[in-house]
């Protein structure tokens, strides 16, 4: 039975709390099957699908990490007040194939091969020239500035293992290597839909009682990434028949489903009746605001998500069920971190025990430095500009209740997850 509160809330018993449904769908999606070979270029944010291992050092030769001097430490004198013949230069991508014997020294720049004679390298800020000679203003100590073969990476060593989804250092770490293309997990496809007969594209004359279509365009802005294949599903009418023979088209060649709206307890509730008759439903409520109507379930081989039709609800849904899902899928082992810390509250915020509630807000900085937050506007979950707005969202746990001033809440900061 549902009660309405004295701030006109409904508090429904019985939802499935977060944690709960998070956990549910984790544990009900697989590892996709399958890679691919990416050339070096087009591997960022890709997953990979097996180790890489060293086949050659990094660096691959001893070499200087400044310009400047290369010499032997045993000949610099304590009071520095030796001098040193230059004897030779050596650029980069050169060998010096020469001898430079005791008292002399090597002009050398960042990256040359230092030869197996000398030790050292000056930096050329701490010397003065003098006829061709050096004279030290420092004291070094042997090895100083000398980059050794092997010092990063050595030959068979893993440096990076399955399950990591590349980075830009990555990616620079693997051309440093000498390689040009990696085996990485083929994308993930996904299919995406709006439903609702009073649903319109962006561009066409807006009748009454319609509305345009944003859900499906959040969700796609979502899901571009290297990683994953859209699969546009447009908007599809309500009507079960309809919507079963699209859904059953989608499950033979995606990965994952998601639907917006009609999965709501109404009679018009298209899509959850079409689910009901097409696939395995695993729950249709979540004690979440917003995103409560959230559907999760199976259509063939593919996992099917019916988030609710308020645009910041499919927002709120996506962000904290559906991607999860979609990097276990990946394979993606080392988790991106995604940071909860926390900030003062500036104004109060109404919360009702027995649901996580996760409203939006700008975080900045007070005049201490401390973090601090408020909402970003009015929380209604058909409000998208209080989102647009926002720059992180409040999460509100399942048994807190009202938030006064100055209290501390968890944040969640949108630079982390878009």
């Amino acid at each position: 039975m549902c009660k309405q509160t004295a701030e006109g809330d409904i508090f429904e018993p019985g939802l499935m709390p977060c944690d709960e449904a998070l956990s549910r769908i984790i544990n009900g999606v697989s590892l996709i099957s399958g890679s691919e070979i990416v050339p070096l270029e087009k591997a960022c944010c890709r997953t990979l699908h097996g180790n890489v291992v060293a086949e050659a050092n990094v660096p691959a030769h001893t070499n200087s990490g400044v310009d400047g001097y290369a010499l032997y430490a045993a000949d610099i004198a304590e009071d520095c007040s030796v001098r040193f013949l230059i004897k030779d230069t050596v650029l980069a991508g050169q060998i010096f194939r020469g001898h430079i014997g005791r008292g002399e020294c090597l002009r050398i720049m960042t990256g040359a091969t230092v030869p197996e004679s000398l030790d050292t390298v000056v930096m050329q800020e701490h010397v003065e020239i003098e006829d061709g000679f050096i004279r030290l203003n420092h004291r070094y100590k042997a090895g100083k500035n000398v980059r050794h073969a092997g010092e990063d990476i050595k030959i068979g060593e893993t440096v990076l293992e399955a399950g990591r989804r590349l980075t830009p250092p990555d990616v620079g770490l693997l051309a440093s290597l000498g390689i040009g293309e990696v085996e990485v997990r083929r994308r993930l496809k996904i299919a995406v839909a709006s439903t609702g007969n009073e649903v319109k594209l962006p561009g066409q004359p807006l009748l009454a009682g319609s509305l345009y279509d944003s859900n499906r365009y959040s969700l796609m802005a979502a899901l571009s990434r290297p990683d994953i294949e859209i699969i546009d599903l447009g908007i599809l009418p309500d009507n079960v028949d309809s919507l079963l023979q699209s859904f059953n088209d989608a499950g033979k060649q995606a990965d994952v489903i998601i639907a917006s709206g009609g999965v709501s307890m109404g009679d018009a509730d298209y899509t959850k009746m079409a689910l009901h008759q097409s696939g395995l439903v695993d729950f249709w409520r979540v004690a979440i605001k917003p995103g409560r109507p959230l559907a999760y379930g199976r259509i063939g081989e593919a996992a099917f998500f019916g988030l609710p039709g308020n645009p910041v609800a499919v927002m709120v849904t996506f962000y904290f069920f559906v991607l999860p899902a979609i990097e276990k899928m990946l394979g993606i082992s080392d988790q991106p971190i995604v940071p909860v810390f926390k900030a003062r509250t500036t104004e109060d915020l109404r919360k009702l025990p027995g649901r996580t509630e996760v409203q939006r807000a700008i975080i900045s900085r007070d005049e201490k430095g401390d973090w601090q937050v408020r909402t970003s506007g009015r929380q209604g979950s058909g409000m998208l500009s209080s989102m647009s707005r926002a720059n992180a969202f409040i999460i509100l746990d399942h048994d807190r209740e009202r938030v006064k001033v100055g209290e501390w809440v968890d944040v969640k900061p949108f630079s982390a997850l878009f």
